[in-house]
């Protein structure tokens, strides 16, 4: 009897297992089944001996036979200073540089290749600024083998974007994805002209969003792992639905070849250029007139925040659109227009592509608290005047110095302080222990201590005493000209 029991409650519990299992296989054959509905160019992988495996990968022969007539090679003329027995240019022949000692000196034409996409039926191609630039005259090959002159419509070197136009009707066309929804890890495709190979497709995955380069400070760049070199530059990034997400533009390479790095521009940044490079031909972007830093995370302890996010002001510039707004120095912007200001590069874009004249909204933290202000923008350009590196204060100190012991300082007032500046002034003589570990060094100008100016050392202690609790102080100093906030420690 007991035995007849177990046999029936193994059986039980079997058949409790087979039907959870099938449960479990249908809830993971209905997701896949709903990705690849998703995903126009995936294919789920089989194997004889165990059925389908639960995996997707991507098919990106499908891709390249939808998408692939829509993007162009883009060729160039230019007049080099040498001439090139290749006819190709220096960017794209790695034995350029040896035979080029050997050619003598003069002027020549030089072909340069590159790549596009086309985005309107009637000729309106997308490609990058570094590709057109000084050209003298543009010449674009589709898959069918047809060219055709291209004229410069306009360009912005910020973006690295350029738009031109062909003379040609009923053009296939790429269609625009939102980088936004993009994922970090997920499949993409490049198509492209590298070393002057036409119709070249490399493929990898997305490394990294929102990626900010010295000298890119109005494109926050998609990083990947896709094989890019000298010729891609302009073309398209597709994702797997097959479209495009970012224009290939820039390589980390020792070699000048492709090592696993490459970056583009989100397509919502070009699109948003190409569109005032059709009508105006220039690219016009909004100022606010305020210099920024980073808010790492001790100093988002420094000012009471919650979260290390946000852009915190170190200047602001004379009558421009943040003066006029009653911004300040030591507020932290954490949105624009409700968009999120995760980091201090994110708001040069955020305000760079909002048009000049334009009112946004800020959310600016300020005093452990949140406030709301309406900000007209400026026309970037308009203040170059007002921004240029400020006069730097000369420091004629006292004969008289005091001691932090444990924050690591000493000081010295400043005698000629009135005449050179108003919010205070003492000169670090000596960084040491808290203060040489943050960043302070001898000669820094410590202006105040969050909104707090400091003069001597009365007013330096009594405005650090503010931060006993918070164990971290803002401490605002002036070096070689330019101001930066530190997060100084109280206690060792």
């Amino acid at each position: 009897m007991q035995y007849k029991q177990l046999t029936m409650v193994a059986i039980l519990g079997l058949l409790l297992s087979i039907t959870a299992c099938d449960v479990f296989k249908d809830k993971i054959t209905n997701k896949q089944t709903k990705n690849v509905t998703e995903k126009s160019f995936v294919k789920e992988v089989e194997s004889d001996k165990y059925g389908k495996v639960q995996m997707l990968l991507p098919d990106f022969t499908q891709l390249v036979n939808e998408v692939g007539a829509t993007v162009v090679n883009v060729r160039t003329q230019r007049e080099n200073s040498r001439p090139n027995m290749f006819g190709l240019g220096n960017d794209y022949d790695p034995f350029f540089d040896f035979f080029q000692e050997f050619q003598p000196e003069g002027k020549s034409e030089v072909t340069s290749y590159g790549s596009g996409f086309i985005i309107s039926k009637d000729g309106y191609i997308i490609t990058n600024n570094h590709v057109v630039h000084d050209a003298s005259a543009i010449k674009v090959r589709l898959t069918d083998k047809r060219e055709f002159a291209a004229r410069l419509v306009g360009t912005d070197p910020d973006s690295d974007t350029a738009l031109i136009k062909i003379e040609a009707d009923d053009l296939p066309i790429v269609k625009i994805g939102n980088p936004k929804n993009m994922q970090v890890g997920e499949w993409v495709a490049a198509i492209g002209t590298p070393f002057g190979f036409e119709n070249t497709v490399t493929a990898g995955i997305v490394s990294a969003k929102k990626r900010s380069l010295s000298g890119s400070s109005y494109i926050p760049f998609i990083q990947t792992d896709v094989a890019i070199n000298p010729g891609n530059s302009g073309g398209p990034l597709f994702n797997l639905n097959g479209e495009v997400i970012g224009i290939n533009s820039q390589i980390y390479s020792r070699s000048g070849g492709s090592i696993g790095i490459s970056f583009a521009v989100p397509i919502d940044v070009a699109i948003n250029v190409a569109e005032q490079l059709k009508i105006h031909g220039t690219f016009k972007r909004g100022q606010l007139g305020a210099v920024v830093q980073d808010v790492t995370f001790d100093l988002a302890k420094s000012f009471q925040l919650e979260h290390a996010q946000g852009a915190l002001i170190t200047r602001i510039m004379p009558d421009g659109p943040a003066s006029k707004a009653n911004l300040k120095v030591g507020d932290i912007i954490l949105t624009v227009n409700g968009e999120e200001v995760s980091t201090f590069n994110d708001l040069p874009l955020l305000i760079g592509y909002t048009p000049p004249q334009s009112t946004v909204k800020l959310t600016v933290w300020r005093n452990g608290q949140t406030h709301e202000t309406d900000v007209v923008l400026a026309e970037l350009g308009s203040m170059d005047n007002k921004i240029n590196k400020p006069q730097e204060i000369i420091p004629q100190r006292e004969q008289t110095f005091f001691e932090l012991p444990e924050q690591g300082l000493t000081l010295s007032p400043i005698i000629d302080l009135k005449k050179q500046l108003s919010q205070g002034g003492l000169l670090v003589m000596k960084a040491e222990k808290n203060a040489k570990r943050v960043g302070l060094a001898q000669g820094d100008i410590i202006l105040s201590v969050g909104d707090k100016p400091v003069y001597d050392e009365e007013s330096m202690r009594l405005a650090l005493s503010v931060y006993a609790n918070n164990n971290v102080a803002p401490i605002f100093v002036q070096r070689n000209g330019y101001e930066h906030f530190f997060p100084l420690a109280m206690k060792e």
